[in-house]
């Protein structure tokens, strides 16, 4: 008789010490601190304040006294929270309002005395480190990205992971109510010399616009509350363009409260709801993009993405947090990869974007083992909708959470998985449950059965082939799991020893 083998885990990364990041804006001010800085690393702490540095700018050139008073109280408390949580660096930046107000350079010094110095970020990086921060969160973005703020408005290209030159224009939703203007053709005109003015010419024809920027956020939260969309994560929510449009007429016939009560939006951010709506619908025209899509990262984090070595930030977002969280809640770090790459010989030929979501599928494969075992396939299906993931979309997400789902024993198709995905994408994500559930099974969550044994696609066959010593491990479950999935693929099940 063999001995038996040894468990082998993988130890737990080693944490790098927290970094903070303080962003002033012209409308609010936050604080994020950061577990390290890694390609996508986590969040531990997120406060901010809706200061309204600039909301008299436009009419005075100056940033409004008593939000200066609030700003420096709160920043001196920003500065002693990220010195109490040990971070290793803290970076404090100012946008739009502090930098075209004629007493900002007065509020800067007032932070320094403090301690806390003020990096003030020209427009054209402004823009940059929006598109950094898309970037980091939608790697595979290729459109142009928009930042709106309180004071300005950020434009600028991304594709191939590059971005591009981008422009700044004073079109923030503080300032566009200062304008004055009558209407959406007026807007439309204003905006368009603006854009000439900074020499932007490019469009994002046949290409997605990217939004960036809590307002754009507050309306997209309240387009997905108002088609009653199903999954509620706004990172890389999707609407098309002509819902820009749609969004200035709904708004037109709601009030404040009826919003608050629908989306749950805060009273900072509904005054602004309007202007953002038709600066949304005149850039959808002017640019003529294929979709709408949001992103809930942009400067902060393209600060972080920018900072990291070229081979880090190459690295897939969601692959990296898929595998954290394995190691995080599974029993054996090193089985989600190995799972992966023994499942693989029966999906020979998928595409790339269904290769990821299984790879992802199979790092979380333990994390439910925790869980009531009655329980494992609704807490494998929320892991999936509701994890804090970047890289992916709520179609996505959906195929995650069908073949978790499946892996935990689940049977059938959710309800919410059957609203984003169509019947073949829900086929396919079960094969992979039902592949990830026998794998599972086999090696009972240890590296050597994966190791020794070959799971292969062949005419009218899901044939697995175990060597001698592992034929014992073939029993009634495995036997039955093995059915499942051969059934799936409309073969027979095979198994061959020796």
């Amino acid at each position: 008789m063999s001995a038996i083998r040894s468990l082998r885990r993988v130890d737990a990364p080693v944490r790098d010490a927290p970094v903070a990041i303080i962003d002033i804006g012209s409308n609010s001010i936050r604080l994020v601190i950061y577990e390290g800085e890694g390609r996508m690393p986590s969040i531990l702490f997120n406060e901010k304040i809706m200061a309204g540095l600039g909301k008299g700018l436009a009419r005075s050139g100056l940033l409004d006294t008593a939000a200066v008073e609030r700003a420096v109280i709160a920043l001196g408390r920003f500065r002693r929270l990220a010195e109490d949580m040990g971070v290793s660096s803290l970076r404090t930046v100012a946008t739009a309002a502090v930098r075209d107000a004629r007493n900002g350079p007065e509020f800067i010094a007032r932070l320094n005395a403090i301690g806390l110095p003020v990096e003030l970020l020209p427009g054209r990086e402004e823009a940059a480190l929006a598109g950094h921060g898309v970037l980091a969160a939608i790697p595979d973005a290729d459109g142009i990205v928009g930042d709106l703020g309180g004071g300005s408005l950020e434009l600028v290209r991304v594709g191939n992971g590059q971005v591009g030159e981008g422009v700044s224009i004073p079109f923030g939703v503080l300032r566009i109510a200062a304008l004055k203007l009558k209407s959406a053709r007026e807007l439309d005109r204003a905006l368009a010399s603006a854009l000439v003015k900074v020499g932007w010419s490019d469009t994002a024809a046949g290409k997605p616009f990217y939004m960036v920027g809590g307002s754009w956020r507050a309306l997209a939260r309240l387009h997905m509350t108002l088609s009653a969309f199903p999954l509620p994560i706004i990172h890389h929510y999707e609407m098309t363009p002509a819902e820009a449009q749609r969004m200035v007429r709904a708004l037109g016939q709601l009030d404040a409260k009826r919003i608050r009560s629908l989306a749950e939006i805060s009273s900072s951010r509904i005054g602004a709801l309007g202007d953002a709506a038709l600066l949304l619908s005149a850039l959808a025209r002017r640019l003529a993009p294929s979709s709408l899509i949001v992103s809930a990262y942009g400067l902060r984090e393209g600060l972080l993405h920018r900072s990291l070595p070229a081979h880090v930030r190459t690295l897939d977002p969601l692959i990296e947090a898929t595998r954290e969280e394995g190691m995080r809640q599974g029993r054996f770090a090193e089985h989600g990869d190995l799972l992966d790459r023994w499942i693989t010989p029966l999906f020979a030929n998928e595409p790339a974007g269904f290769v990821r979501l299984r790879h992802a599928a199979c790092l979380l494969a333990d994390v439910g083992w925790r869980a009531h075992p009655e329980f494992r396939a609704e807490r494998g299906l929320d892991t999936a909708l509701h994890g804090h993931w970047v890289g992916i979309d709520a179609p996505g997400r959906a195929m995650l959470g069908q073949a978790l789902f499946t892996h935990f024993g689940g049977t059938g198709v959710p309800e919410i998985v059957r609203r984003l995905i169509g019947l073949e994408e829900c086929a396919t994500a079960i094969r992979w449950g039902l592949a990830m559930r026998l794998g599972q099974r086999l090696s009972g969550g240890v590296a050597g059965p994966l190791e020794t044994s070959r799971l292969v696609l062949e005419e009218g066959t899901i044939t697995l082939r175990l060597s001698g010593e592992d034929k014992a491990l073939y029993g009634e479950a495995v036997e039955r799991r093995h059915k499942l999935l051969a059934d799936a693929f409309g073969r027979k099940s095979l198994v061959v020893a020796g």
